[in-house]
């Protein structure tokens, strides 16, 4: 069963003139397709929004322009969501997983779970419709997709941690619903439902689906690695075979499994994006552009079929269904799936509230309701038609809302609950900048990496760092690393002139709030000045260290375990039950192990005495054991 999309009011081609009026339907989807991605990416608003708007207006609710056979449109889906998968498996690294295994694992298990019992149970008794046909929808309804969910983080750009937990989510639950969904169905066309074996027919698509993406992913791993694929032309030919082994597990699985195919493609993108495989940023720069052309493609005509009267079929009750799917069965499953893990309590809302449905459940929505139409008309059983227009109606419904609300106001959510974190770049991974990003992140910074020699990069992604591959003084680079929502930008390569670049892109260019740089010549310090950038010279901090080792022995031993046993921050006062306080009014608050060694105001650092008044913006430094410090940062400068 080929994953398809077509209404039964799609009107097929004329035998005159039907291939030119293929041919312009698809350059105008895709012209169309392109534009909106060019505006979503000016007003900084998740692409499938425009797309899904400009589907509309290209229907049969708007200017009809639209009108595709069903096979036609089912045999492109079908490619299109196999590109899709691939892609977005393709980037799904396994160590940007390991920054949240326990909620991803999770998303997929219990999540899923909970999202099909709950979102059935809503069908079931809210519709109301028969358990079979509820379970159905409520399988469908599983999935979110790479579809839905990498626009979204293209434009809003949370923690890896959040980031992973949702892509993870979105590439298993695709294969999830899709499989389900189809098992469910056999069920519901079932003359005699006791013959149906669910848990057997499940897993014989998800097995046909890995073996088949194993396969494949290891067949061009092989030819990667060990066959010559001619010096000039390698990068291209590598891309090529990438996106023809795409297509080829996802049909190969499709022939043998019915929407094993989904499986498929998702397992042999993870397998070979994980590879290591020569030629890697190349194919993810052509897979990238292929999936925007794609995708812009799938929703466009996914819109294009929506009928307003269709979805009118359910009424309100179908729209509080949806409201139930995105605002309380979604955060319930993704509050309890992340629980336990290193996420904020605005994070864990965050996952919550952005969960919108992709092209899997419409996709094949639609093609179950054809099946179900044709049923219904050669048994002559109205029950059919009648479960087929809530099949479509629910589902279309979900998907429209999730998308538009859910999706289209992203990163209005995230802005909202503050889960947009300022990173601290560091442009240089060598031996500076991995000792200085381990003692950040040990604080909580969301860090990043930015370096073009690879042994640097790899050393770097081994000890799970997140890492940007470029030259830092590319201003585009910086941009695509996150400068323009940067707190902090470090300068440490082991080039002065590199180094100054850096700096002043990073201040003019992208106003970061603060840029730090390392000087390697003591002569060059004055030149960074010059442009307001604080610096480190190596040569000095080398003596200054040397002179600590020799004048003050414990402090020298204390300050290079900074982050283990102990640590030192720093924290402005801005929370209204620090400010009018006295040091000895905290004294009972702050936790054991940790006390308040400084005070700046206005430029004066001083040691606090026990009735100094703090007042807002001063700056206060904490110094003690590593876990009594970090509780009280946490305390009165939680991280968000």
């Amino acid at each position: 069963m080929n994953v398809a999309l077509g209404l039964q009011s799609l009107a097929p081609l004329q035998q005159s003139g039907g291939h030119s009026n293929i041919v312009i339907i698809i350059a105008a989807i895709i012209a169309v397709g392109i534009g909106a991605q060019v505006i979503a990416d000016r007003f900084r608003v998740p692409s499938v929004l425009f797309l899904i708007l400009a589907g509309i207006i290209m229907g049969p609710e708007g200017l009809d322009l639209i009108h595709f056979a069903p096979e036609t449109l089912s045999a492109i889906v079908g490619i299109s969501v196999a590109i899709i998968v691939f892609e977005g498996a393709f980037h799904l690294k396994l160590d940007k997983i390991r920054t949240a295994p326990s909620a991803a694992v999770n998303l997929v298990t219990i999540g899923a779970l909970i999202a099909f019992l709950g979102t059935s149970a809503a069908v079931h008794f809210l519709l109301p419709a028969a358990w079979d046909i509820s379970l159905l929808i409520g399988a469908l309804l599983v999935a979110t997709g790479p579809t839905v969910i990498t626009p979204i983080l293209e434009v809003v750009p949370v923690r890896d941690r959040v980031a992973a937990a949702l892509e993870v989510e979105g590439i298993v639950n695709d294969v999830t619903a899709a499989i389900l969904a189809i098992v469910v169905f056999k069920g519901v066309t079932a003359e005699r439902l006791e013959d149906v074996q669910f848990v057997s027919l499940f897993f014989e698509r998800l097995g046909a689906g890995l073996i088949v993406g194993g396969v494949v992913a290891l067949v061009l791993w092989y030819l990667f690695e060990h066959v010559d694929l001619s010096r000039g032309s390698a990068p291209q030919h590598a891309r090529l075979l990438t996106l023809a082994g795409a297509i080829v597990a996802f049909a190969g699985a499709n022939t043998i499994a019915k929407e094993a195919g989904v499986a498929a493609a998702a397992t042999a993108g993870i397998l070979l994006g994980n590879a290591d495989v020569p030629y890697e940023e190349q194919i993810e720069e052509f897979k990238g552009d292929m999936t925007l052309i794609v995708l812009s493609f799938v929703f466009i005509a996914l819109a294009a079929q929506i009928e307003f009267s269709t979805l009118a079929v359910v009424g309100w009750r179908g729209l509080l269904v949806a409201v139930l799917v995105g605002v309380v069965i979604r955060p319930l499953l993704a509050w309890i799936s992340t629980s336990g893990e290193r996420f904020t309590r605005n994070e864990r809302l965050f996952i919550g509230l952005v969960g919108p449905r992709g092209i899997i459940p419409a996709s094949v929505a639609t093609l179950f309701a054809l099946e179900l139409q044709t049923l219904a008309a050669e048994t002559n059983t109205p029950e059919l038609a009648a479960e087929a227009d809530l099949l479509l109606g629910t589902v279309f419904l979900t998907i429209l809302l999730t998308v538009v609300f859910q999706g289209g106001l992203a990163r209005q959510i995230a802005e909202k609950l503050d889960v947009l974190p300022m990173r601290v770049l560091i442009v240089g991974g060598g031996r500076v900048g991995l000792a200085l990003a381990e003692r950040l992140e040990d604080r909580g910074e969301n860090v990043v990496i930015v370096d073009d020699r690879k042994d640097s990069i790899e050393t770097a992604r081994e000890r799970g760092f997140t890492v940007h591959q470029g030259d830092g003084t590319d201003s585009e680079v910086l941009e695509q690393s996150g400068a323009d929502h940067a707190k902090t930008v470090i300068a440490a390569t082991g080039n002065d002139d590199a180094n100054l670049l850096v700096a002043q892109l990073a201040s003019s260019k992208f106003d970061v709030e603060r840029v730090l740089a390392r000087v390697n010549e003591p002569s060059n310090v004055d030149a960074f000045e010059d442009l307001g950038v604080e610096t480190v010279s190596s040569s000095l901090a080398t003596a200054w260290a040397i002179d600590n080792m020799i004048e003050r022995p414990a402090l020298s031993d204390w300050m290079t375990k900074i982050g283990r046993s102990g640590d030192v921050q720093e924290i402005e006062v801005t929370a209204e039950d620090l400010t009018g306080r006295t040091i000895d009014d905290l004294d009972d608050e702050i936790p054991n192990g940790a006390i308040i060694a400084l005070v700046s105001r206005n430029g004066d650092n001083r040691i606090p005495e026990p009735d100094f008044t703090l007042e807002y913006g001063d700056h206060i430094t904490f110094i003690g054991r590593t876990e009594a410090v970090h509780n009280a940062i946490d305390r009165w400068h939680p991280h968000d």
